[in-house]
């Protein structure tokens, strides 16, 4: 039986660790590398040329697709995807991934999935699945080219805003009450809430989808990339070409851009 050569790309350590203990049952498995995020991937990709990559779907700056992406189609392993959010199953096995496989991971679904995988190795197929896994993963990039400027509409027009939001960290949902964000900020197609004590959550969304949420008479779209809790803020300074910098009560430091200028005018002006 032929060793396969497999390398686990999860920003949760927890998770990791998991899928790193239960491979470790079958001793034709090797695991030569360990990655937490996409940026490692695809360096760790180029210089030990994996058979079999476990590949997150949902990871801060850059997700699953985004690493297939960069990887140039030749040097494409065998992909199975790992993630808690089974929304992605259906551009999964598009791509022709060689399994998806949900969080928390079940010992006889992974293995299944490691079958597979082998099957294919021992077929000599991973170049068969190459194309339509740079294919696809072009196709999922267009559909995330959500503008970061795109302005949700005026209050006038706003739906009930949300006054808690359920986040998840290390693979746990946390309800966390809206009046105890301090500011949200876009990191690429993800948005990082701001709480006091360090607290961060990240989430995939839109800044515009996140304006629309949460209540404009408490918070405020400061910037294309940042929304801020109106109660957490301490000063205001002006600065150059009609923008503010924000100071918040924790000492944080934000730019308000002219462009948005008007609802901070407006908060000011009561």
């Amino acid at each position: 039986m032929i060793t396969v050569r497999v390398m686990l790309v999860d920003d949760e350590s927890h998770a990791r660790e998991r899928l790193r203990r239960l491979l470790r049952e079958d001793p034709t498995i090797q695991i030569v590398a360990e990655c937490e995020s996409g940026e490692a991937a695809i360096a760790a990709n180029e210089s030990l040329r994996p058979d079999l990559m476990f590949l997150d779907v949902q990871m801060p700056e850059m997700n699953g697709f985004g690493v297939i992406r960069a990887i140039p189609k030749a040097e494409l392993p065998l992909i199975v995807f790992v993630t808690a959010f089974d929304r992605h199953a259906v551009e999964a096995f598009d791509v022709h991934a060689v399994d998806y496989v949900l969080k928390p991971v079940e010992a006889p679904r992974l293995h299944e999935a490691v079958n597979r995988a082998r099957h294919r190795l021992e077929q000599d197929l991973p170049g068969r699945n190459q194309d339509a896994l740079a294919d696809v993963a072009a196709r999922e990039a267009a559909a995330d080219q959500t503008p970061q400027d795109e302005v949700a509409p005026d209050p006038g027009g706003q739906e009930r805003s949300t006054d808690r939001f359920l986040l998840r960290h290390d693979g746990n949902l946390h309800p966390v009450l809206a009046n105890e964000i301090l500011w949200i900020e876009a990191h690429g197609n993800y948005a990082r809430f701001n709480l006091p004590d360090n607290r961060t959550y990240m989430i995939r969304s839109t800044m515009a989808a996140l304006e629309s949420r949460v209540d404009r008479s408490r918070f405020a779209r400061i910037h294309r990339s940042a929304i801020v809790n109106l109660d957490a803020v301490r000063e205001l300074q002006p600065w150059f070409g009609g923008d503010y910098i924000v100071i918040l009560k924790n000492g944080a430091r934000l730019k308000a851009s002219r462009r948005f200028k008007a609802r901070l005018d407006r908060w000011i002006l009561g």
